[in-house]
């Protein structure tokens, strides 16, 4: 198999995007999905975008290294945030609008060409889980083709990460951090971070519970897990993990 190529959509002009288009190799979009909204006090607001980018480009790598044309579009920063509401900075969307910028992003890039579209996402409210959930099956009607997602949170993908992750306490914890701390170090408050008590938080029960924030779930100050523990280290593992995922999930469908 011949190499391929990771790009950034930003980047390119539109005859880059044209020229990529007509060559004989498989074309894949990667459309990261983030958020706006509070992780912690150590962590940026977006957190979620910049995890969910890093996760496509280490994808785009992951394909291109198989013979694939990847491209890696823009975030989508802003999404279905009403469980962090009560702190400032967390700037959400309502479902219908998260869900028409999703979809019409997505069928935005199959119209443009490309043979395959991936959702990359990392910020996993609820209702946001669910409005993804949503637009791949309306993406499908629209289209007759699958929009691939590989989902986080679904046994088989959760699984293949980590014990902090598969403990379901880990917002802003260890598992996120960690990864921040891989991709931008720069926007990790380290100290303050080293200094927070590990704070360990069952939301799925919690949920399943009837609560509906997360200060209702316990987190004060909008984190649970262990981001005192986290490492640089196992933020690239993760991504790799991630990656991984998402290339099989592409060779997959190819594969039929």
């Amino acid at each position: 198999m011949s190499e391929g190529h990771a790009h950034t959509l930003a980047a390119m002009s539109y005859t880059q995007v044209e020229a990529l288009l007509a060559l004989d190799a498989r074309s894949i979009a990667l459309i990261p999905s983030g958020s706006t909204e509070a992780h912690g006090p150590h962590l940026p607001l977006a957190t979620d975008s910049i995890i969910s980018e890093g996760m496509a480009e280490a994808a785009a790598k992951a394909l291109a290294a198989r013979g694939y044309e990847a491209v890696v579009f823009p975030c989508l920063h802003y999404a279905v945030t009403d469980w962090a509401a009560a702190f400032h900075g967390s700037t959400g969307l309502t479902v219908p609008t998260a869900s028409a910028m999703l979809l019409e992003t997505c069928l935005a890039a199959q119209r443009t060409g490309f043979d395959a579209v991936v959702l990359c996402n990392a910020h996993l409210e609820p209702d946001n889980i669910a409005t993804l959930r949503a637009v791949t099956k309306q993406y499908e009607e629209r289209t007759g083709q699958p929009l691939l997602f590989p989902d986080v949170t679904r046994r088989r993908v959760a699984q293949t990460l980590t014990e902090e992750f598969q403990s379901g306490s880990c917002h802003a914890g260890q598992y996120e951090t960690s990864i921040v701390m891989a991709l931008r170090p720069d926007w990790v408050q380290g100290e303050v971070a080293a200094q927070l008590p590990e704070h360990h938080v069952p939301l799925h029960e919690r949920i399943a519970a009837g609560a509906k924030d997360f200060l209702e779930c316990g987190l004060d100050q909008a984190y649970c897990g262990a981001p005192a523990k986290a490492t640089a280290k196992e933020g690239h593992e993760t991504l790799a993990t991630l990656a991984r995922v998402t290339a099989d999930l592409v060779d997959a469908h190819f594969a039929g």
